[in-house]
């Protein structure tokens, strides 16, 4: 229906958003081969064959960047190389994983094809500026609207997902705060509803510098409301992210703005490498939560040790990883129950397809950002340049914030390949005209 109203582009980015806020959370149809599919990969699929069979457009795989395109063959590949390395069971007292085959390895990459589909979606059909300024609108008028059933869990507790669906996806106690409670409404859990809010403050704070109207309100009266919103979220690091980020797209130059978004993407990189080479000075930081807060520094010690556990068996398959169905976990021996925690996004992607994986997983997802500073060149006018840095920003805390959660959804997808679309769109048309 949405794509019959409206023009692909707006249409593509109604379709990747809304099922994410929409549909239930940790729930999946698992056929044969195929892997599970949920919410973050059945509105990747329906998108992409509504673009292809209604709309008739055809979607491009591979970028002419070279980078960009040996990034996304790699993604795709890697897990076929990762599943024939692991052809033994793992047994851990009554736990028994199977060896991966043929089977798993087809089914790895038909996995990763359809995480990766935002991608191609957004690089083919949000090339222009209109379409970036659009994806802003669309973030911060869902915001408005999610914003009705928030308030309602606010005050009545997180209850929607168990009402709707029947059950509730995440642990109830997790979402209970300074004597209130986060909303989740169907995204799962708290957290990601908070950084959600932020995104659409970001947004917001876009509009209202180039003076565009969110719904009925202006961006002024949008960002603000949106501000009170993620307060009552309960989420000190979103609310952070936004309290640093807002002034940035109010104010900041577009070139500082995608400076700013490439330092966050440098630091992402970073941090993974230096834990890996444990070099990383997680001691300091340790004893400086310590005389801040007990309760912080106990949090964060538990997370690093954590860490430091799947790191320890990440690294006796360095490059390709151990592979899905929970083999990159650590299980008791003897009594088989799990001891890890995977909570950044960057230590799962590395116990399962290896530092390789995370080279192109992240890569891909930081050159968009890094290609920014060219498109930037090329910009035609400031308001171009303003959207164009705003959705850098938001890229940028997105990929930061893969470091301490796993806050990858196709969304964050579909924003890449916007940029990277925008990018090729404008530096080689421009280089073509120079010749």
């Amino acid at each position: 229906m949405i794509y019959q109203r409206m023009s692909v582009g707006r249409a593509t980015l109604w379709a990747i958003l809304a099922p994410y806020l929409l549909l239930p959370a940790r729930l999946s149809v698992d056929l044969p081969l195929i892997p599970p599919l949920d919410k973050s990969t059945i509105p990747n699929l329906a998108a992409y064959l509504a673009c292809l069979f209604f709309k008739g457009k055809h979607v491009t795989l591979l970028p002419k960047d070279r980078m960009a395109r040996w990034l996304i063959i790699i993604y795709v590949a890697s897990p076929f190389i990762t599943a024939l390395n692991n052809p033994e069971p793992i047994i851990a007292g009554p736990i028994f994983i199977k060896g991966m085959a043929l089977y798993d390895a087809l089914s790895d990459v038909i996995r990763q094809l359809l995480f990766v589909l935002p991608f191609w979606l957004g690089f083919a059909f949000l090339r222009s500026a209109k379409d970036h300024e659009d994806l802003l609108m669309i973030v911060a008028f869902a915001g408005l609207l999610y914003s009705l059933p928030m308030f309602f869990e606010v005050r009545m507790s997180p209850q929607l997902h168990t009402w709707i669906y029947g059950y509730f996806p995440h642990s109830f106690a997790q979402q209970m705060r300074d004597g209130g409670f986060r909303p989740v409404v169907f995204m799962g859990h708290g957290l990601l509803v908070a950084f959600f809010t932020m995104t659409s403050v970001i947004a917001a704070t876009a509009l209202w510098r180039i003076h565009r109207k969110v719904g009925f309100f202006s961006g002024g009266q949008a960002t603000l409301y949106l501000m009170v919103l993620l307060v009552f979220c309960k989420s000190m690091a979103s609310l952070l992210y936004a309290l640093a980020l807002a002034p940035l797209a109010a104010f900041a130059k577009p070139k500082n703005q995608v400076r700013i978004a490439s330092a966050m993407v440098l630091v992402a990189l970073i941090y993974p490498a230096l834990r890996g080479w444990d070099l990383f000075p997680s001691e300091m930081i340790h004893e400086i939560a310590t005389s801040y807060s007990a309760e912080r520094a106990q949090s964060y010690d538990f997370r690093i040790k954590n860490e430091d556990m799947l790191l320890d068996k990440a690294n006796q398959r360095p490059y390709f990883g151990w592979g899905s169905w929970g083999r990159n976990r650590i299980y008791d021996p003897v009594t088989g129950r799990d001891l890890s925690v995977t909570d950044g996004r960057w230590v799962i992607v590395i116990g399962q397809y290896g530092w390789i994986g995370l080279f192109a997983e992240f890569g891909l997802l930081a050159l968009t950002i890094l290609r920014c500073a060219r498109t930037l060149r090329y910009c035609t006018s400031k308001r171009e340049s303003i959207i164009l840095g705003s959705i850098a920003l938001i890229l940028g805390i997105n990929l930061l914030d893969l470091i301490p959660n796993n806050t990858m959804i196709p969304w964050t997808w579909l924003v890449a390949g916007a940029l990277l679309g925008r990018y090729e769109q404008v530096f080689y048309k421009q280089r073509s005209q120079s010749r």
